[in-house]
């Protein structure tokens, strides 16, 4: 568990988690698929478990780090360190909340709970954050942290049928270290 502050907190995602995120995604799923492609594919509690399965798999391979985003002991969203490059020390946060939920810092504390333990824990020198071209509020997330606008990488998620473009943004070690202190 990651502790962002006294009223949320990460957890490492468990076979717990999987009712509440299905319930969560139902709850939030016209919402949800407006930026994420996998929102579809997510009907079932199996459906979670088995992404929860591979989750930690993934983290013993040390190639991605999945979390439940809890605020005051309850799901509200997941976030994690994605698709993590050992060999080039490179990793990318993905994250979601819950409609309704947003504005209040959430989102913004837990990346940097998590930018601090990619470069801290796992040595990453580099965290990147992808948003959809129009998802202005993920953007914001983005800039607020001081990640670098590096470009957009062009028709590079299918999302809901169609290809769409990306923004990218990476903080490197050396700038967080500046801007930690």
């Amino acid at each position: 568990m990651i502790q962002v502050d006294e009223n949320i907190s990460l957890e490492f995602l468990e076979e717990i988690h999987a009712e509440a995120l299905l319930k969560l995604v139902n709850d939030n799923r016209t919402y949800l698929r407006e930026w994420l492609p996998w929102v579809d594919g997510m009907q079932t509690v199996v459906n979670f478990r088995q992404y929860i399965s591979n989750s930690k798999k993934q983290a013993a391979d040390g190639t991605d780090f999945g979390y439940a985003i809890m605020v005051d002991r309850n799901i509200v969203g997941r976030i994690g360190l994605h698709h993590i490059n050992q060999q080039n020390k490179i990793g990318e946060i993905g994250y979601w909340l819950a409609d309704g939920m947003q504005g209040r810092g959430i989102i913004t504390g837990c990346c940097k709970a998590l930018i601090k333990y990619g470069f801290t824990e796992l040595g990453l020198n580099r965290i990147e954050i992808k948003c959809g071209v129009g998802n202005d509020k993920s953007r914001a997330i983005a800039e607020k942290l001081q990640f670098k606008h590096e470009g957009i990488l062009r028709e590079a998620e299918l999302l809901n049928g169609k290809f769409i473009d990306l923004h990218l943004y990476s903080m490197l070690a050396a700038q967080w270290n500046k801007t930690a202190k």
